[in-house]
């Protein structure tokens, strides 16, 4: 409306309406696009909204400022102010059954004439209607008109010296006599009223923001400032108000009114407009001369300030709502965070301001994201597979099933982890062969093998160096001349242990562990451990047992059949044939049993680098085949492969020690599985390797994770089950008192809890009771009371108590 450029307001009843107002009042129609086509007179102002052009009033010419009538009215009755300081009611509509007909076309006039700056209507008495005119010295510059007051009659308008408005004016609808006046020889250039109370007008004057109180019009209240322009309130928090001076905003609450409780970014061009979002708390739009862009301030919420300087936190943004310039907007009244722009040739945009997305996982890993008003929840299905679900639900589930929690059979931990996870199998398989040949081993070598099983197999290769013994042997099955070479020591002997082939004990039998493979239904390995254990004749009884069982895989025979024919001859057509079958063959127990037949002896490859065949597998065959050279090279390389991969079969060759911390770190980074991570650092980890920065890591954050999930009870069994396998976890135990009387605390080295009686109260306690030895109060010499607690928990007699 300054100048030419055009203005726009929603209709506050119907909010499907709005006008643009410059040199005429134009009434557009609002309505959802039903097709990609336009109608005949439509306008397209988004991808989804049109807008029809219904009616225009050219009535009213130089206007100045346009506010729309607050009540409900089919005929949208809209007060312009006038260049003169006139202010006129009109109407865009039709109706003629309309109760405010008889306003239409009612004019009030000031005395003097002189430019009408700014309108607002009373939001609660909607027949006051405020003007803030400019300054002439002789009148005054905020009047407030009664709309249904009577006219004036038409003598008393005669002598009116100026009179700008043209046609036929019906005479007997100017008022003259406003009911309040306010602001004598002074300027008004902004006006709201304060929803609070009907009776407050907050008033931007020339030099200062003024709130008169209609109740005592000689008083009012006012403090000094520039930012005098665009007064607006919050609707949803009526202390706080806006007012603009060129480029900076200023923040008011008017509970405080001294000076701003913030003062927004100066921009580097004079503002034109300022508003609240109506659907939307604390959201307030700026624009700003020769702009396409609204910045948008997010007033937050605060805790209480401390002090008075305290400024509230703002979130701010910029939109841009389209490529011209804006010449004004406004906000939907009822539509979340939406708004209509105009540019300065009456270009419209109907534009929505999208909220940020605020996101927040809870502990039982639901996520939960706001967007303006609606709250999302997405939660993981209930039919995942426990693979594909998200570790930390994985931990919550293990958490409830007690899972690292059995000390007794340790390989059970992976069956109570779902028993989906090779690598979590041959874990807890391993702490299991560590901790039962640790707890069956003689007395007389606890100290030094004792430490040894739990460094791990790449240790326990190294210690075998120079120990070793080769047999050559020709085992059931084999062709005379086929005569392999093995490698035998008593350190390697251990880690067939480990591996699980073999038990405890000198027999190398592998019987048992093939028996297990069969009852597990593992057709495949146990073959193939038969055959590295030079027992072809068992490995073909196993799969043709295996391709008889139930639904067998028929493939097992031919496999059988195959190695049959065995023969050691190097160009023999059995090699040839079964090199091409190798290679056709899906599972990777079948390729190694084939490539350890056609491998020349002491090169292993095929057998050893099959990635699918499991690392003790691969490491048990190493001990037994590879000279000690090429076996610490081979354990050498396999533990840097697993420790960078964070696998955790590689916890077999590193043991409990600092590799195995590097191990488990990586597998802790690409897993975040510090449930497993803490569970197995305690299980035998040396006192140093515990008190590693990253096991303590761990152990902090999975009791963490209890605490948030609310397993107090889970939480309390870990601290015990911790304080078990490392007792320098465990709190002293210590109990602080403190004097009632004189407020001195008093520390006891036992843990004696005082009765909570006369003179004493417990505020710490930990550890278990016992009798105190302190008889008073250091501080104040008061006598201590007798302990209630010796009766409880030792059966001491009160009367007998120290």
């Amino acid at each position: 409306m300054s100048g030419s450029k055009p203005d726009i307001l929603w209709a506050p009843h119907h909010v499907d309406r709005f006008v643009v107002c410059d040199s005429e009042l134009s009434l557009y129609h609002i309505e959802s696009a039903v097709s990609s086509e336009l109608k005949s007179g439509s306008l397209r102002l988004s991808e989804e909204t049109t807008a029809t052009l219904l009616s225009i009033n050219s009535d009213t010419p130089y206007m100045k400022c346009v506010a729309w009538y607050p009540k409900y009215d089919p005929e949208c009755l809209l007060a312009v102010a006038q260049a003169n300081g006139r202010v006129v009611l009109t109407s865009l509509g039709q109706d003629h059954n309309s109760k405010s007909k008889e306003l239409i076309g009612k004019e009030f006039v000031p005395k003097h004439a002189r430019q009408c700056n700014t309108l607002a209507w009373n939001p609660l008495d909607s027949n006051w209607l405020a003007a803030g005119l400019d300054k002439h010295r002789a009148d005054f510059s905020v009047l407030i008109w009664d709309i249904s007051s009577k006219y004036t009659p038409e003598s008393a308008v005669a002598t009116e010296k100026v009179r700008l408005s043209t046609g036929d004016a019906e005479a007997g609808l100017v008022v003259t006599k406003p009911l309040y006046e306010l602001g004598q020889n002074d300027a008004c250039l902004s006006l709201c009223w304060l929803p609070r109370d009907q009776k407050l007008l907050l008033a931007g004057m020339h030099r200062n923001l003024a709130i008169f109180d209609l109740r005592n019009t000689s008083q009012k209240m006012f403090v000094n400032t520039k930012a005098v322009q665009g007064v607006t309130v919050d609707p949803y928090f009526h202390d706080r108000v806006a007012s603009f001076y060129e480029g900076q905003v200023a923040i008011w609450d008017l509970r405080k009114f001294e000076k701003p409780v913030l003062t927004l970014t100066e921009q580097p061009k004079p503002l034109t407009k300022v508003a609240w979002c109506p659907t939307r708390t604390g959201l307030l739009a700026t624009l700003t001369r020769d702009s396409n862009i609204i910045r948008l301030y997010d007033m937050q919420h605060t805790p209480t300030p401390i002090g008075d300087e305290t400024e509230p936190t703002i979130i701010e943004r910029s939109v841009q709502p389209c490529e011209n310039y804006i010449a004004s907007f406004a906000w939907h009244p009822t539509s979340q965070n939406r708004m209509v722009v105009v540019t300065p040739n009456r270009t419209m945009s109907d534009f929505t301001v999208f909220e940020r997305i605020s996101l927040a996982w809870s502990p039982v890993t639901s996520l939960m994201w706001a967007c303006g008003r609606h709250l999302y929840e997405c939660t993981e299905e209930g039919k995942a597979s426990s693979l594909e679900k998200d570790i930390a639900t994985k931990m919550r589930l293990r958490a409830l099933s007690r899972y690292g929690l059995d000390t007794e059979q340790v390989w059970r931990n992976h069956l109570l982890a779902g028993n989906e996870d090779p690598q979590l199998k041959s874990l807890w398989y391993t702490l299991h062969f560590m901790k039962q040949y640790t707890e069956d081993m003689d007395q007389k070598f606890t100290g030094n093998k004792g430490s040894l099983v739990y460094a791990g197999i790449k240790s326990i290769v190294k210690s075998s160096v120079g120990t070793t013994e080769n047999l050559r042997h020709s085992r059931n099955g084999f062709d005379s001349q086929a005569d392999i070479i093995q490698y035998l020591s008593e350190e390697r002997s251990l880690a067939l242990q480990l591996c699980g082939w073999i038990k405890k004990g000198t027999d190398l039998d592998v019987e048992p562990f093939l028996h297990s493979l069969e009852q597990e239904g593992d057709w495949e390995r146990a073959a193939a451990v038969a055959l590295f254990n030079l027992d072809i004749r068992r490995a073909i009884q196993i799969l043709n047992k295996g391709a008889s069982f139930g639904k067998g895989d028929l493939n097992l025979n031919v496999v059988a059949m195959a190695l049959s024919g065995y023969t050691d001859e190097k160009n023999s057509l059995w090699r040839e044939m079964c090199s091409t079958l190798r290679l056709q063959l899906n599972n990777p127990y079948l390729c190694a049993m084939f490539a350890f037949l056609t491998s020349e002896s002491g090169s292993y490859d095929g057998v050893l680098y099959e990635k699918n065949v499991a690392v003790r597998d691969r490491v048990a065959f190493a001990c037994k085949f590879l000279i000690d050279s090429q076996l610490n090279r081979f354990i050498e390389k396999l533990t840097n492969e697993l420790k960078d991969a964070g696998n955790l079969e590689g916890i077999l060759l590193t043991g409990l020690t600092k590799d195995g911390v590097d191990l488990m770190e990586s597998y802790v980074d690409r897993t975040g599985d510090v449930q497993t991570a803490s569970y197995c650092m305690l299980q035998g980890s040396p006192s140093d390797v515990l008190k590693d920065e990253r096991v303590q890591y761990w152990i902090e954050n999975y009791r963490n994770l209890l605490d948030a999930w609310r397993f107090w009870h889970k939480r309390a069994e870990f601290d015990i089950h911790r304080s078990k396998l490392d007792p320098s976890s465990k709190p002293l135990a210590q109990v602080f008192v403190s004097c009632n009387f004189c407020g001195k605390s008093i520390s006891y080295s036992c843990s004696a809890i005082p009765h909570q009686g006369r003179g004493f109260s417990q505020y710490g306690v930990s550890g278990s009771p016992t009798k105190s030895k302190v008889t008073s109060c250091p501080g104040c010499r008061k006598p201590l009371p007798r302990c209630a607690l010796c009766l409880i928990n030792m059966g001491t007699p009160v009367s007998s108590c120290p």
